[in-house]
Formats: structure tokens, C-alpha cells, sequence
């Protein structure tokens, strides 16, 4: 549930209020008792820290998609099509 701060513009009681989205915004002051409680406009609570997301985050397996296996020039199964061949893989008879 978001918290929501409120403001008494009569008497300028101010107050934190835990709510459900659903629920009707309070109008009436709990000091001075008049309708002139209000919701006010705050800044979200959370921050973003640390290095980001990057495009190649959460993407497949496939190391040619620039992860951290095609940086690093390691393969990341046996069998993989960026690993080199020491042959041709058709002969001609």
C-alpha cells in the first residue's frame, strides 16, 4: 500500500497516511477539524542504484549477441559456430 502525505491548508497539520489506491482521499483535518485536507505531490520513494541494464542483459545463450561470453572469447558450449574449425565441414568427392 502507498503511503500519501497530506496537508492541512487552515491550520498546516501535516501527516503520512498508509492508503490503498482505492480508497477515497481524506478531506477532513485530523487536528483542526475542517475540509481542507489535501493530498500533496512528493517524489517517488525509491532510487536506482548501481551500474544500470544494458541492452544484453537477460538475453539468450547466444554469445555473438555481445554477452559476457563473446567479450571474454570464451565459447560457451562444444559445439558452438563462433568457435573455430580446423577443416572444412564439406568434402567433395
Amino acid at each position: 500500500m502507498p503511503i500519501y502525505a497530506y496537508k492541512c491548508s487552515a491550520c498546516g497539520h501535516e501527516q503520512d497516511v498508509l492508503q490503498k489506491m482505492s480508497d477515497d482521499p481524506l478531506t477532513v483535518c485530523p487536528e483542526c477539524k475542517q475540509e481542507t485536507y489535501t493530498k500533496q505531490v512528493t517524489a517517488a520513494g525509491f532510487q536506482l542504484k548501481g551500474t544500470g541494464w544494458y541492452v544484453t542483459d537477460f538475453r539468450g545463450s547466444n554469445p555473438s549477441s555481445g554477452g559476457a561470453a563473446a567479450s571474454s572469447g570464451t565459447s560457451s558450449s562444444p559445439g558452438d559456430s563462433t568457435a573455430p574449425s580446423s577443416g572444412s565441414s564439406t568434402t567433395s568427392a
